[in-house]
């Protein structure tokens, strides 16, 4: 029997919760390994470590017969996140896990923006005022001028730009790739990117600095599975909206965990770009609503 579009939605709104709970146990994880290593080696490390999870799923990627078309969309989105992944690493064992949550929301705002100068896209006035708010809650987060920013808020003004790309890249696999040839590509690529910046710098990590990031690679290949899962069960102006709670949770853990305190500013700026991108998800896909409806009308 047929799924329908309500279960579809359902599906994919449950995906989307567990790939927020992986990514916030991902930050939890960063935040306790501390600043000793530096974030190029962490960052490949973990990369390394998700080849082994990713061995069994080889089978698929080779069974694909992926294109020249897709490996060329596969490897630059590989080349924009291992520049995500270093900057990300930095900024996380650097400042409070709200923050950073918060700041990664600002994806689809950035994402948008580029559409807009490098496509051509032509953006109405609703989803200029979206835009706007979107990047006026990242300065509610930042508030500069009114707390100090360190290098750690600096790197995150650009993480947003490199895993936005990078998503936006994975949505357009999906459509023609499965979740695991995805992820697994992702993977190889990151590893491949991070090897030649990581050794100049190496430093001979403990079996316990290992076992951590053993642990983020779990959660984060789990996470980048399931959210692949998520968009292929439902469009982003439905999953999008469930994002929010990440920041919930990434407030919760920095408060009773790591005793960071609760800023009302990073919830309120939170909020105002989770609405934001929620709007322009939510104008996207009825756009594309009506494109389907028009082509069909004039067939």
């Amino acid at each position: 029997m047929a799924e329908t579009p309500n279960h579809n939605a359902l599906v994919g709104i449950l995906w989307m919760i567990f790939t927020g709970l992986c990514f916030v146990g991902v930050t939890a994880l960063v935040k306790v390994l501390g600043t000793r290593l530096p974030a190029q080696q962490t960052a490949f490390i973990r990369y390394a470590l998700g080849l082994v999870l990713v061995l069994p799923a080889l089978k698929s990627v080779l069974a694909a017969k992926i294109t020249r078309k897709q490996l060329g969309l596969l490897s630059v989105r590989g080349i924009v996140h291992t520049g995500g992944v270093i900057l990300w690493f930095y900024a996380m064992a650097r400042i409070p896990i709200a923050d950073v949550t918060a700041m990664n929301y600002v994806s689809p705002v950035y994402v948008t923006i580029a559409a807009a100068i490098f496509l051509g896209e032509k953006l109405a006035a609703r989803r200029i005022i979206a835009v706007m708010l979107g990047l006026v809650g990242a300065v509610i987060i930042l508030r500069p001028g009114f707390r100090e920013l360190n290098p750690g808020h600096i790197a995150m003004i650009f993480v947003p730009m490199s895993f936005g790309a990078s998503y936006i890249l994975a949505k357009r696999a999906s459509n023609e790739l499965s979740p695991t040839v995805i992820v697994a590509m992702l993977t190889v690529v990151v590893s491949i990117g991070l090897a030649p910046l990581a050794w100049p710098v190496w430093i001979t990590p403990t079996p316990y600095e290992i076992a951590i990031l053993a642990g983020v690679a779990v959660l984060a290949t789990l996470a980048h599975y399931s959210m692949s899962l998520a968009f292929q069960a439902a469009p982003v102006s439905v999953t999008q909206p469930v994002t929010f709670l990440q920041l919930v949770w990434a407030v919760l853990l920095g408060s009773l965990v790591f005793g960071e305190a609760v800023d009302p500013f990073v919830l309120l700026g939170g909020a105002i770009i989770v609405a934001s991108v929620s709007f322009i998800a939510w104008r996207e896909s009825v756009l594309k609503r009506r494109r389907v409806t028009s082509n069909l009308n004039g067939a």
